[in-house]
């Protein structure tokens, strides 16, 4: 059976005891080489853990391989490289542990998509790989760098099948987070200065002078009275009127246009913010989706609720551990207004007294097992039998454990306080049934907003695109995420509570991540879907209880002035006029600081022959024209006073 992804596959490059490498076209046409692993392998315990785990860790290693995509849920776990990961495949399964046999170059015939069967029987224990993997679930989407390793260590294979021999055993160096790897437009500050102009002036030959000894009597002849020349000095005063007008009005084009719209300035050391999402590299460039994503991915906001506390007995108030427990919940949010405000899901900012409780309760559980007192198979029955009996309070019985909350624009850093992190607070919160949403204010104004679209209406088969924060890193701690994006379609509809579900999931922490129209206007925001395996972030929660949640808090959805100097710059852009949209983005960025992407659009605009210094397209051709006019008329007149009398 042909393995889940969007490719055609044209041939089998080679094969192993444990799975095929295929050459194949994505829907772009573009070329890849997807490593398979068979089912009934995948099937065996261990062995699918350990493929997303080398999978992951060659990628992440210095100078090792990145893949473009990849489905480690798949019934045959997959993974894809670009051509310029060279032989990727073959890497791939000799760290398996496996032998690689490919098929001889000559003239490969075309053969079918790999059909699953019955594959060579498999013994052997697959050994653990760096890094703690995660499952990657949904239709895969094309990501940057290192992708999140896949969960769990490898089981111990039991029972058939029974023939590769000796288990896998990867022998790596300890991988290190590889930045992103994308592509991505390379962009250049325009070449200043101007061919040399060749000098402009007449060549005037030396005129016939009398001679004065031509006459048969040789006797010099009385000179005539000279002629006025009145046609000729009107001609220099046009000429000279024509320079004047000429260079007065492009010098006073060129320094109005400098004046209306003043270049971006910096300080020296300032270094601009970097997108958290590029949509160029994205989408197709040029394109409505790039267009799409370009408008709503400025307002994309990533948070950090940190919460503090003490775990007690409910009965007596005793301490079950002396020192407080800290844990923190990441997610997505949207800016809406330019106040500060914005949108985002309800659980992750200010979840239950439940949710806080147990994870508490794990943390001392997890303490206890460190300190030898509780056996590791024992700590999810210790958070059971202590839910109903324990409380998470502040310092003092009763009161609030501590919370702290922070967001970033752009590319962000887990666990990170300062500037650029700007804190915030919860101001009104919706409840699960109510639509699980949170309404927080940042101490920050100015911010890119997103425009929400209430009268959206979603169906099945809707297509989308969503938005929403990832990380490749596998520390948390300090994990460096930025904004992912995949097209979708609406799958399913629930008429009677409007929430809709979509064909993707782009990653556990965008919870509060939004899907928008092909406008770049909101029309709902991601959440758990709890009704799922694995709870994938597959529930799309409608616009209409998003701006139910605003009018209950007296809170309105409103773009600002940058705002529409930014829009305006994009229309502009995708209309193909670069010049203009290079001082629209110029001026965007000069009013709205924290929008990365602004810079980055006047950087491509530039890039692509606009001009950033605000003056007419006639300036210049005029300035040349009136400086031609100056230096004929000059020419002209030098030539006429150095003219003989006749």
């Amino acid at each position: 059976m042909q393995p889940d992804g969007p490719y055609r596959y044209t041939h089998l490059l080679g094969g192993s005891p444990v799975g095929k490498a295929w050459a194949a076209l994505d829907q772009q046409g573009r070329f890849v080489t997807v490593a398979v692993l068979d089912a009934t392998v995948a099937a065996a315990p261990g062995w699918r853990e350990a493929f997303a785990g080398i999978v992951n860790h060659l990628a992440q290693t210095p100078g090792g391989t990145p893949f473009v995509y990849a489905d480690f849920s798949a019934a045959a776990p997959w993974v894809a490289y670009g051509p310029e990961a060279g032989p990727a495949a073959e890497k791939l399964f000799q760290a398996l542990g496996v032998a690689y046999q490919p098929v001889p170059t000559a003239a490969p015939p075309a053969v079918s998509p790999p059909v699953s069967g019955v594959p060579h029987p498999v013994s052997g224990v697959p050994q653990p790989v760096s890094g703690l993997p995660q499952p990657v679930s949904g239709v895969p989407q094309p990501v940057s760098g290192a992708p999140q390793p896949a969960s769990g260590p490898p089981q111990s294979v039991s029972g058939p099948p029974q023939a590769v021999s000796g288990p896998p055993q990867p022998v790596f160096a300890a991988p290190q987070p590889a930045g992103p790897v994308s592509a991505q437009p390379v962009y250049s500050d325009p070449v200043s200065g101007a061919p040399a102009s060749p000098g402009f002036g007449p060549t005037v030959d030396d005129p016939l002078r009398h001679d004065p000894f031509s006459s048969p009597a040789r006797r010099i002849q009385p000179s005539t009275s000279r002629k006025r020349q009145g046609g000729l000095w009107i001609a220099i005063a046009a000429l000279l009127l024509v320079a004047a007008i000429g260079g007065g009005a492009g010098i006073w084009a060129i320094s109005a246009g400098d004046t209306d719209t003043p270049p971006v300035t910096t300080a020296p050391n300032d270094t601009p913010p970097q997108p958290g999402l590029k949509p160029w590299a994205e989408a197709t460039p040029r394109s409505p989706a790039e267009h799409a994503l370009a408008t709503a991915a400025p307002a994309m906001v990533f948070l950090e609720a940190i919460f503090t506390g003490y775990v007690r007995n409910k009965q007596d108030n005793a301490l079950l551990h002396a020192e407080p427990f800290t844990f923190s919940r990441r997610c997505t949010g949207v800016v809406i207004n330019r106040d500060g405000h914005l949108l985002t899901n309800g659980q992750c900012v200010a979840p239950t007294v439940g949710i806080l409780l147990e994870h508490a309760l794990g943390s001392l559980a997890d303490t206890l097992v460190a300190d030898g007192k509780l056996k590791a198979g024992e700590v999810g029955g210790y958070v059971r039998g202590r839910l109903a009996s324990s409380a998470f309070t502040g310092p003092d019985a009763g009161t609030e454990p501590a919370v702290t909350l922070h967001g970033q624009l752009n590319v962000s850093q887990g666990d990170l306080k300062d500037d650029p992190a700007i804190a915030g607070s919860v101001v009104r919160t919706f409840t699960l049934e109510e639509g699980n949403l949170a309404l927080v204010k940042l101490n920050q104004a100015g911010l890119p907003v997103a425009e929400l679209n209430p009268s959206a209406t979603i169906a099945a088969g809707t297509a989308l695109h969503v938005l929403g924060y990832a990380t490749t890193d596998a520390e948390y701690r300090s994990a460096t995420y930025t904004v992912r994006s995949a097209p979708v379609e609406v799958t399913e509809v629930d008429i009677e509570s409007s929430v809709y579900r979509i064909s993707a999931d782009i990653g556990g922490y965008s919870r509060g991540g939004i899907a928008i129209d092909p406008q770049g206007r909101v029309v709902g925001m991601l959440d758990n879907d709890l009704l799922a395996p694995e709870r994938p972030n597959r529930l799309v929660v409608p616009v209409s209880r998003m701006t139910k949640l605003l009018d209950a808090a007296g809170v309105e959805n409103q773009l600002g002035e940058p705002d529409q100097t930014y829009r305006s710059a994009l229309e502009t852009y995708f209309g193909g006029d670069e010049a203009k949209a290079a001082r629209q983005f110029a001026q965007a960025a000069e009013q709205s600081p924290r929008n990365a992407l602004a810079t980055a659009y006047r950087e491509a605009a530039v890039a692509a022959g606009g001009d950033t210094s605000g003056r007419p397209g006639w300036a210049v051709p005029v300035l040349v024209v009136a400086g031609v006019a100056f230096l004929a008329g000059l020419g002209v007149l030098i030539w006429s006073r150095r003219r003989p009398n006749r």
